[in-house]
């Protein structure tokens, strides 16, 4: 059943989440990227809703032709070129691999080539940027909101096709999930691995391809029309591509790893993921560089090394916990953290055929500091973008407040599902680890 809570924030977020967006891009077309002079200007009634909405760009077949060539190109990558840069690089995991197994007791496999396809990607716009000018650099910037149209088409596209298909021809009819209310399963989704082929899986397509490949490209955009509004490229500019960019080749590095992440083992496939990944992940995930063309930031030396600690502080937070949890799962914690043995609650549980399971929860490492620490160095990361652009707008500052709002409540999340898992043996492990994120505050 839908509860009234769940059901009232879907329908918040399908109403006002494209507008969000929106307004964000606007803000800073039309407003210098300022969040209050648009209010200002419609509630002195300077302005009309269809004088900002007219002075917006509209569609272009050239934006169109851009984004269809994108997405084909990433769709390429993806299905038809097998993984090779794990035959050559130390410590990679690529090619096919096992997800987790299904509520439908079904293991996936799964073609792992997302380094592969970023590194691709990246070698042609450097070797166009300074060799073979087809395009400008810039030209993502300069199709920015023509660009957003198409992306939301594709966002609403796939999303809608994902529900109808979860209806008549599902990939697999035991791991859908009809709840009979329209608009939770059209959010939320219906099938769990929507896939056409053997090898296209929605999911993990749209999660990491076009969005995240998009992002650093999205970034040096932005440090390419920096550069030739002002001749030259702010050392924030140059924070925030390189910080951002660690991100990104993390995630593709241990794309594999995510296979056993909240969103592939749990969340199925609807308009979440799927306008999410096309519209809100490229296009919010990346308004610090934004701003920054618009407002250049030349830090201080001492700000600018500052920042780039927290950063990389934040990120070998994250990586480190994330590889704790790693090595103790698969080596059954028979390993060492910190040089030596780790600690742990044995723990069981059901499953749903009534089979009982073993299981151990670390407490050893970060994971004795925090039960969701990793989220804690994603945390620090996140405010260190924001901090590049300094403290004369908020909008910068949006990403850190929506990634606390959306790592808290997938600490919630989480340990819901974990309390209905493991019960009393998941309150010994609270009992042993009190805090969430920030150990002795929260």
């Amino acid at each position: 059943e839908v509860d009234w809570f769940s059901l009232a924030s879907i329908l918040f977020l399908l109403m006002f989440a494209p507008l969000i967006v929106y307004y964000f891009i606007m803000s800073c077309d039309q407003y210098q990227c300022s969040l209050i002079d648009p209010l200002i200007d419609l509630l002195t009634g300077n302005k009309h809703l269809s004088d900002i909405w007219k002075k917006t760009p509209t569609l272009t077949y050239r934006a169109a032709g851009i984004y269809t060539l994108w997405v084909a190109f990433q769709v390429v990558l993806y299905v038809f070129i097998p993984d090779f840069c794990h035959k050559f690089l130390p410590g990679y995991v690529g090619g096919v691999q096992e997800g987790a197994v299904t509520p439908a007791g079904v293991v996936n496999k799964y073609e792992i080539n997302g380094l592969q396809a970023w590194i691709i990607t990246h070698v042609l716009w450097f070797a166009n940027a300074y060799y073979f000018h087809c395009f400008s650099p810039t030209i993502i910037f300069d199709n920015w909101i023509p660009l957003l149209w198409c992306a939301n088409i594709l966002g609403y596209t796939v999303s809608t096709f994902a529900m109808i298909k979860g209806y008549f021809f599902p990939t697999n009819a035991e791991d859908c999930k009809f709840t009979g209310n329209f608009f939770y399963d059209y959010m939320m989704g219906i099938e769990f691995n929507p896939r056409i082929g053997k090898w296209f899986d929605f999911k993990l397509f749209f999660n990491g391809r076009p969005g995240i490949v998009a992002w650093t490209l999205i970034n040096l955009s932005y440090a390419a029309k920096q550069r030739e509004l002002y001749g030259h490229v702010t050392n924030s500019m140059i924070l925030v591509n390189v910080l951002q960019g660690i991100y990104v080749l993390d995630f593709f590095w241990n794309e594999a790893w995510y296979l056993k992440t909240i969103d592939i083992c749990h969340d199925h496939f609807g308009w979440y993921l799927g306008w999410g990944d096309c519209v809100w992940l490229p296009y919010l995930y990346t308004l610090q560089g934004l701003y920054l063309v618009y407002h250049p930031v030349q830090l201080g030396t001492a700000n600018a090394i500052g920042i780039l600690m927290l950063g990389l502080i934040g990120y070998y937070i994250f990586r480190t916990t994330n590889h704790q949890k790693d090595l103790f799962r698969r080596t059954n914690g028979n390993c060492k953290i910190w040089g030596k043995k780790p600690e742990y609650i044995e723990c069981s549980y059901m499953s749903g055929d009534g089979t009982k399971y073993h299981s151990k929860l670390m407490t050893s490492g970060f994971w004795g500091w925090a039960r969701h620490f990793n989220y804690t160095g994603d945390l620090m990361g996140s405010l260190a973008y924001c901090l590049t652009c300094g403290f004369d707008h908020i909008l910068p500052y949006f990403y850190i407040v929506y990634m606390t709002i959306l790592l808290t409540h997938r600490c919630v999340r989480d340990e819901h599902r974990c309390f209905s898992k493991y019960g009393k043996d998941w309150k010994r492990y609270t009992a042993a680890v009190p805090y969430r994120l920030v150990p002795g505050i929260f």
